[in-house]
Parts: C-alpha cells; sequence; structure tokens
C-alpha cells in the first residue's frame, strides 16, 4: 500500500464525527494537521481581506457598545463567520470543548446518546443518518432521516453541525432533550434521552447457513481494521464458501481503517485517490493478497464515507457484487489543523474518487443489485433475518457462485 496512509490522522461522516453524535462518517475523512502549514496560511497575502476595516470595527465595538465587548468572544465570532460565510457545513472553527470532543471520537468509547448525524444543506437541517447499535439513541426510537430542530429547546442548523453535535454531548447519566421532525408525521415531537457511556464495539461476525460467512461493520474507528481481519480469518479457517460485508447504517470513519481492510479484500491495485483544489492527486493501493471466496457488500442510503471508499473499491475491482440501495454520497475530505491554544481549524481540503476515477459526492454509489427493504423498515438495524430482503438477495447470489 502507499505509505502515504501512515499519515492519515483520526476523523469521521463529520468522514464522518463521533461524539454522542457521529458527524466524522459523514464529513468525510480527516487527515492530521501535516497536510497544510499554519506558517504558509499566516504568512500568505490576502490581498481583498481588509484586515484594517476588521480591526476599524472592533475598536468602534470596544468604545460605543453599550454592555462592553470580550476579546475572546470577538475573536471566535469572527472566525465562526468566515467559516460560515463558505457555506460548508464540514469547515468549522473548533473551540476548545469541540476540539477535544473531535480527538477523542475513534477511540470506541464516549458519553453521548448515540446516534450518526449530517448536515442537510437543502434546509440547513441536522438529519439523522443512523442510529448506532446498542445505544440510548436506538433505544429511544431514533430513525434515519429524523431531523433534530431543537436540542433542549434550542434550535440547532445543519450549518453548524459541530455546535449541534456538541449540545447533545454530556456526562453520563444526564438527560438530553431532542425536538424531532419525521416523514410522514405532520408535528415535531420530543424525545428525551438519558446519555451514557458507549462502548463501541464496531465489528460482529457469525457463520451463516450453506458455508456463508457474515460481517457487519457498524463504523470505521481504531481497531475496525484489527477486529476484522480477525473476524475474516476465523471464518476463513471455519472453511466458508463465501462472504456477506454489511456496512449499512455505517457512517464511516477513518480512512486508514478501510484501507488496510480494502487491502485484504482486493487484488493489487488502485483503492481510492484524492485531488485538492490545485488538483494535486493522492493514491492509496492494495498488495497482491486477496480475499479467495465470493463477497457481496450490503449498503444502503445511511452508508457513508469509508462505507464508500470500500464499496467503490470493491465494486471497481470487480472483487464483490453490491446489493442493497444508493449509498449517502459523501466524498469530500478534511483536514484538522491544530491551532496550538487548544483550539483548531477544520477544513475540507479535498474530493475523493473511486479506482474508476468515479466522485460520489452528493451522488452515491448505486449497487449491482438495487433491493428495498419491506416497507415497514427504513434501517437494516430494526430488521430480522428472515425478513431481510438484502440479505437474503445476497445469500441467493453467493449461492450462484460457489
Amino acid at each position: 500500500m502507499n505509505k502515504e496512509k501512515k499519515e492519515i490522522a483520526l476523523g469521521m461522516v463529520s468522514l464522518v464525527i463521533i461524539t454522542s453524535v457521529i458527524s466524522f462518517a459523514i464529513s468525510a475523512f480527516i487527515f492530521s494537521s501535516k497536510a497544510l502549514s499554519m506558517d504558509l496560511l499566516v504568512k500568505s497575502k490576502t490581498s481583498n481581506f481588509d484586515i484594517e476595516k476588521v480591526n476599524r470595527i472592533k475598536a468602534y465595538l470596544d468604545k460605543y457598545y453599550l454592555k462592553g465587548t470580550n476579546d475572546e468572544i470577538l475573536t471566535e465570532g469572527a472566525i465562526d463567520g468566515m467559516t460560515e460565510s463558505l457555506k460548508d457545513p464540514y469547515t468549522v472553527y473548533l473551540n476548545e470543548k469541540e476540539y477535544e470532543d473531535l480527538t477523542t471520537e475513534t477511540r470506541g468509547t464516549y458519553a453521548g446518546i448515540g446516534i450518526v448525524v449530517s448536515a442537510e444543506i437543502k434546509d440547513d437541517s441536522v438529519v439523522v443518518v443512523s442510529p448506532i447499535e446498542d445505544t440510548p439513541g436506538e433505544k429511544a426510537g431514533i430513525l434515519p432521516g429524523d431531523k433534530i430542530i431543537k436540542v433542549d429547546g434550542k434550535e440547532v442548523k445543519g450549518s453548524e453541525l459541530d455546535k449541534a453535535v456538541s449540545m447533545m454531548k454530556g456526562l453520563e447519566g444526564t438527560k438530553v432533550t431532542l425536538t424531532i421532525k419525521r416523514k410522514d408525521i405532520k408535528d415535531a415531537f420530543e424525545k428525551v434521552i438519558i446519555r451514557a457511556n458507549i462502548i463501541l464495539k464496531t465489528v460482529k461476525y457469525k457463520a451463516l447457513a450453506n458455508n456463508i460467512g457474515y460481517i457487519r461493520v457498524s463504523m470505521f474507528d481504531e481497531k475496525t481494521s484489527e477486529d476484522f481481519i480477525k473476524a475474516y480469518n476465523s471464518l476463513e479457517k471455519a472453511k466458508i464458501k463465501g462472504l456477506v460485508i454489511d456496512v449499512r447504517d455505517n457512517p464511516g470513519g477513518l480512512l486508514n481503517e478501510v484501507i488496510e481492510i480494502a487491502d485484504r479484500l482486493i487484488p493489487k491495485g488502485l483503492i481510492v485517490y484524492t485531488l485538492d483544489k490545485n488538483k494535486e492527486k493522492k493514491t492509496w493501493e492494495s498488495n497482491p493478497t486477496q480475499a479467495t471466496v465470493p463477497i457481496v457488500l450490503l449498503v444502503n442510503g445511511s452508508s457513508a464515507s469509508a462505507s464508500e471508499i470500500l464499496a467503490g473499491a470493491l465494486k471497481d475491482s470487480k472483487k464483490a457484487v453490491l446489493v442493497g440501495t444508493k449509498t449517502f454520497g459523501k466524498g469530500v475530505v478534511q483536514d484538522v489543523i491544530d491551532l496550538k491554544d487548544g483550539t483548531a481549524l477544520k477544513v475540507t481540503i479535498s474530493e475523493y474518487f473511486t479506482p474508476k476515477g468515479t466522485s460520489i459526492q452528493g451522488k452515491g454509489i448505486i449497487p449491482d443489485t438495487v433491493v428495498e427493504l419491506p416497507k415497514n423498515y427504513t434501517s437494516s438495524l430494526q430488521i430480522d433475518e428472515k425478513q431481510d430482503t438484502q440479505l437474503i438477495k445476497a445469500l441467493e447470489i453467493l449461492k450462484t457462485k460457489k
């Protein structure tokens, strides 16, 4: 594999941000701050940016504003204004609390409610991508597609996604009230959820009938590739004849982790590449080692970011058949720049492409075989195997490939 992958740091679909809510999955992948230099940014010439005007306005506020000013609040407000003006919900300034939250997102343990959210640009809303299995959010009945319009009575916006996420976080055992608008329900309603210390197990596996292996990946955190490879090796020892990999309702996560998994599955070749504003290209490639059994990958509208990297790599290499519904369509990459004072800037720096050059940003990936779940179900987390039309179709396909 390309050595460049070793420089990738944490991130998650807000790839993706895991917090009490996970929003990286959907933010895209987050690179280490080595990718950008703050020194260069500070020294760069901004001919049309009138810093003197900004200082003049601050002086007027300091002199005349009735209630007095606070330099720290004015500074953060100015920075927030700059990032918000870009109309990119994933380019944001992170205050000390938000930055601390981000740096703990992918460690597999956090206190919160356990839902994945993203920004809906069309109406500037906060939308649920999926609840995480066995968490307070899932148990409270939060569903994919739910729009969170208030947190503890305060309105939240998609353009301030990280702030909305921060409001939903809190200490274990404390309550948070979400005001939710759900499709097909006329009036908004409230859900009171008790935050919990959530320990994420991102990989689950088992052997199904007819020597078929099944691995579900709920997100990509720091241990996911290690746990996935252990699961794969265990199933391989059990002499499986085919494999179902399930990334439905998976919001994404760490780029390094999905690269490791794709490397284990596909033959030698390109896994993914990115292009920045200057069309500079970075690539990640796999080694010759590959899976020896036929694979079906299950995807849906909540499969995002890192999940889509895996889907694109498997589809373009013809190493797997994709079954389910069109994926989420999150294909941009962020870098987190440490500002050396406990705060940071998260900025969209590039777009990623599948091996054949397909951009999935705003489009998603259409499976080889489109299969809907029964109408009563909006999430794969809710359905029994016997009624899981997508899994049933995957098993049918694998039977023909033995």
